[in-house]
Parts: structure tokens; sequence; C-alpha cells
């Protein structure tokens, strides 16, 4: 008997880690997600490229996600939040179309029943939000000024809220930047160009979180643009 109940908590426990991924913030993660399969959701017609993960439908998640043509997903509440940014296609729910470029915030306690006509990819994270962080966001930054910021860098702010800063970032062709340190963690995706450090070269669709107090140099040699959210990977106590 003992032997039975040791087997089952082995195969519980076997399936709660295949779900659990990327959960230590302490450490660097980077992600060519060209290079990683699709998996199958729930929903018909909608697949995923797991980044992080505490659940395996619920909970914590980071993931690249793309609808197929005429695929939906069921209506669904956000606990805590969702975040999303459309890399390709048009993602679109009952309050709108979504093309290439659109950044999106749906607060904790919202909800809505995604689909996408012509298919899309899409960048989405969930239940990371604050409980105060309750601004529904819609950008369209292809309709948004870039701003100048330090040399060889123009950003657009997409969002802030305390420590947390979302931005995009272009980063001009043979810029160097000075070697810095990361307060809070680094994540990043990036979205046109080549982004690269002394660590190595980050190409289009590839995914980095750096931890609180990592530091590195960043370069690039040709325009590079990159999606990057700061401040958000503080200690867990």
């Amino acid at each position: 008997m003992i032997a039975v109940l040791s087997s089952r908590i082995i195969n519980l426990l076997n399936i709660r880690l295949k779900v659990m991924l990327n959960l230590d913030f302490k450490q660097r993660v980077v992600i060519n997600t060209d290079e990683i399969d699709w998996v199958a959701s729930p929903a018909g017609g909608v697949l995923r490229k797991p980044l992080e993960r505490a659940g395996e439908e619920s909970g914590h998640v980071t993931s690249v996600v793309r609808y197929e043509k005429g695929a939906s997903f069921q209506r669904h509440l956000h606990p805590h939040g969702e975040e999303i940014f459309v890399l390709d296609g048009v993602f679109s729910d009952e309050q709108g179309d979504y093309g290439k470029g659109c950044y999106i915030r749906n607060p904790p306690g919202s909800s809505h029943t995604p689909f996408s006509r012509e298919g899309c990819t899409i960048l989405v994270k969930l239940d990371q939000f604050s409980d105060d962080d309750s601004e529904q966001i819609i950008i369209d930054t292809n309709l948004e000024q870039w701003l100048p910021s330090v040399a060889g860098i123009e950003v657009m702010p997409l969002h802030c809220h305390d420590n947390e800063h979302v931005a995009l970032l272009k980063w001009s062709t043979g810029h160097v930047f000075a070697s810095h340190q990361h307060i809070g963690g680094e994540e990043m995706f990036i979205l046109s160009g080549c982004f690269r450090d002394e660590i190595g070269c980050y190409p289009v669709n590839t995914w980095l979180r750096n931890p609180h107090l990592s530091e590195h140099k960043p370069l690039v040699k040709q325009e590079t643009i990159t999606w990057v959210k700061t401040g958000h990977l503080w200690p867990r106590v």
C-alpha cells in the first residue's frame, strides 16, 4: 500500500514539474522561440509556445500564442490581468481588432472572448499585474511617436506602474550601450534586427529574462527594435 501511494505521489510531482517552467526568477533565461515547437491548447486552432508558467491553464504565464485563421478561445476571466503584444496578423475580441504592433493591457477582473479572422501571433503575459494596476490600455505603436532617449536609442513608453516600466526601444545601427545593472530585472522580446551583448546574439523572436542585479553591455550592428519590461523582477519574499 505504501509503495502504491509513493508511486502516485511521484507521478503527481512529475506532472507538476512538467507544468512549471522557468519560475526561478533569479536565473537568466534566453529562448529563441523560433527554435521551439508549438503546443496545442484546449481551443482548436490555438497553439502556444510556453516561456514561463506556474500552471497548465492558470496562474503566472508568459507565452507566444498563435491563432490560426478563424480560431477562437472561449470567454475567460483575467483574475490578475493580461498583457498582449501583437507580433503578426490581426488579433480580435468583442471590443475591436488589433493589428501587428498593438499593445493591450486587460486589467485584473476583466474578461473577453478572443479570436482571429485571418490568423495572428501574439506575445501574452497572464496573472502578472498588481491588484491596483487597473487601467485598460490599447496602444497602436504604429501611430505613436518615438522619443529621444540616451544617444543612439529612441523610446516609445507603453506603461508605467510603481516600479514596472514597459516600452519599445529602437537601437540605432552600430550603437554600443554602457554596461549597466538591472535593478528589479529586465525582460525583452526582440521584434526586429538582432540584439547583442557580451554573452551572445539574439535574433528576432528571442525572449530574454535578466534577473534583479544582473549586468550586461548591449550593442547592435543593425537597427533593432525590442519590447522591454523593467523593474518587475524583484526578489520574492
